[in-house]
C-alpha cells in the first residue's frame, strides 16, 4: 500500500497509507488530515483539496489537465508549479512515501 506523507503549514508530519488506485484526497480524507477539506469528494469542481508537490515528486506525476489547471485559478492560496489537486493524483506503488505540503487555508 503507498504511503503519503503530509505536512502541514507549521511542519507537522502525517503519514497514511492507502491502497492502489486510490486518491491522495482519499487518503487524507481517510487519515483526517487537517486541511484537505475535499467538499466535492473527487468530483474536480472545487479546490479544496489543494496540496504542493514536493519538489522531488513532482516529475513522477501526469501533467495536469485542463481542467484542474482551471480549477487551481480557485484556490485560496497562490498556486504555484507544484500545486496540484490531490484528488486528481492517483496512487500506485510508484508514489510509495509521495510527500506533499497542505496549503494554510482552502476555500
Amino acid at each position: 500500500m503507498p504511503r503519503v506523507v503530509f505536512v502541514r503549514p507549521d511542519g507537522t508530519k502525517q503519514e497514511t497509507e492507502a491502497a492502489d488506485g486510490s486518491t491522495v484526497m482519499q487518503a487524507a480524507t481517510a487519515g483526517l488530515v487537517p486541511g484537505i477539506v475535499a467538499e466535492c469528494g473527487g468530483e474536480l469542481s472545487c479546490a479544496t483539496c489543494h496540496v504542493f508537490v514536493d519538489e522531488q515528486w513532482l516529475g513522477a506525476l501526469p501533467a495536469r489537465s485542463q481542467d484542474e489547471e482551471d480549477m487551481l485559478e480557485a484556490t485560496s492560496e497562490e498556486p504555484t508549479d507544484a500545486s496540484r489537486l490531490c484528488c486528481q493524483i492517483t496512487l500506485d506503488a510508484s508514489l510509495d512515501g509521495i510527500v506533499v505540503h497542505v496549503p494554510r487555508t482552502q476555500k
